[in-house]
């Protein structure tokens, strides 16, 4: 099979002019996260056939495949060819020639989420307190809430003592409930950074009157400073909107240049053959499941901004987002608007007929090809947490190095 190539150059002009493009690391993810270009995504050679109609949804959308050295690009072409994609290349000499291009390399997974919110904390000065001071706060008895922005699953394997489960997307939403006295200080924690820094800056953002500040180095630097955290908890918030949450997620959404369609609006985007288009629900998965717009995926919000590379690996592509309430869509398009992508969020859809059903389930990899994160579980070395935070310190250096990501801070 003749596999037509583009260089190095080429890619990075693509990304540059903000074209559409799948730049796809073919190697299991573990391997993937020793190295790779920024808007690279990890889609393992052997899983094409499982994910690429779900997570590549134009068939002639420019594909751009490589590997690094390992020999997978011709069998993945024909994969794809299989499939009917029309437009599928490989980089010429392999992640080896991005290197030798002098391109800068980044490590890990979701890499330019998480350099992302380096950037925004690093402009916006997000405000943060160590897990000592919170420490502190807690056994003064301090008028405090904790909120836990990460998967509920998450929450439930290990959280700060004390600490109520309210993923990402919904803290606008929920913070009223949870936090309904103005003089309470709200900390909002992770497992380790970015979404301790996204969710902060959210409330800071939507204008909430409580002080608001992330836990520095979530549950890592509480372990990191000798804290003990709790297991098994199932604490959740109710909704509870603050004075004027709507209306300020919708004006910071506005801020960060995301337009809101009606449905007839919303059906022109979806037949534009010429662009790729991306529609997730927000919600919860039981919200998702009780009824959802035709044609949406679910995507919890918070998840999304930290996993986009994930749920949309085209970079370029279009995002249209659904939430019957409005808040969680309009946050989670701010910060994907920031991110450079152009993103629309749907006004109504709701009063119609919904599809009831769970959503779509891609099986996991074998563990044995997966990059396991130093937040995941409990058995993390304390080597391997100070390491990712030295990682992570040094990527809004490395954005300004790279050049290509388009990034803005409101």
């Amino acid at each position: 099979m003749n596999i037509p190539s583009v260089t190095p150059s080429q890619v990075r002009k693509l990304l540059l002019m903000r074209a559409e493009l799948a730049l796809l690391d073919l190697r299991h993810e573990a391997a993937f996260a020793t190295g790779h270009p920024l808007f690279a995504a990890n889609m393992a050679a052997g899983r094409i056939a499982l994910e690429a109609e779900l997570r590549l949804p134009r068939k002639d959308v420019p594909i751009v495949l490589y590997d690094g050295g390992e020999g997978l690009v011709a069998e993945a072409a024909a994969r794809f060819a299989s499939l009917g994609y029309r437009d599928v290349r490989q980089l010429e000499g392999g992640l080896a020639a991005w290197r030798k291009a002098g391109f800068e390399i980044f490590i890990d997974v979701n890499s330019y989420a998480k350099a992302f919110g380096e950037l925004v904390e690093h402009r916006r000065h997000t405000p943060s307190l160590a897990a000592e001071e919170v420490a502190a706060l807690m056994a003064s008895e301090a008028n405090i809430r904790i909120l836990d922005v990460r998967r509920p699953d998450e929450y439930t394997t290990m959280n700060i003592p004390g600490s109520v489960s309210v993923p990402g997307a919904e803290l606008v939403l929920r913070a009223g409930h949870v936090a309904p006295d103005a003089s309470t200080t709200i900390v909002v924690n992770c497992a380790g950074r970015t979404r301790s820094i996204i969710g902060a800056q959210s409330l800071i953002n939507a204008g909430i009157a409580n002080k608001v500040v992330a836990l520095r180095n979530g549950t890592m630097g509480w372990t990191l400073a000798d804290q003990t955290l709790e297991h098994g908890a199932d604490r959740s918030g109710g909704v509870g909107l603050f004075d004027g949450a709507r209306e300020r997620a919708r004006d910071v959404a506005y801020r960060a240049g995301v337009k809101h369609v009606n449905s007839d609006e919303a059906d022109a985007l979806a037949s534009d053959a010429t662009r790729t288009l991306y529609r997730f629900d927000v919600r919860p998965v039981e919200e998702y499941t009780a009824g959802h717009v035709a044609g949406f995926r679910h995507y919890p919000g918070g998840q999304l901004v930290q996993e986009i590379d994930m749920a949309a690996p085209v970079r370029g592509a279009r995002i249209l987002l659904t939430d019957d309430k409005g808040v969680r869509a309009d946050m989670t398009a701010s910060w994907l608007a920031q991110m450079a992508f152009d993103v629309y969020v749907l006004d109504g859809g709701y009063d119609r007929a919904l599809e009831a059903g769970a959503p779509q389930v891609v099986p996991k990899p074998d563990p044995s090809h997966r990059y396991r994160r130093p937040y995941e579980g409990i058995t993390a070395s304390r080597e391997a947490m100070q390491a990712y935070f030295d990682w992570e310190y040094g990527l809004v250096e490395q954005l300004r190095r790279d050049g290509t990501h388009g990034f803005f801070v409101i």
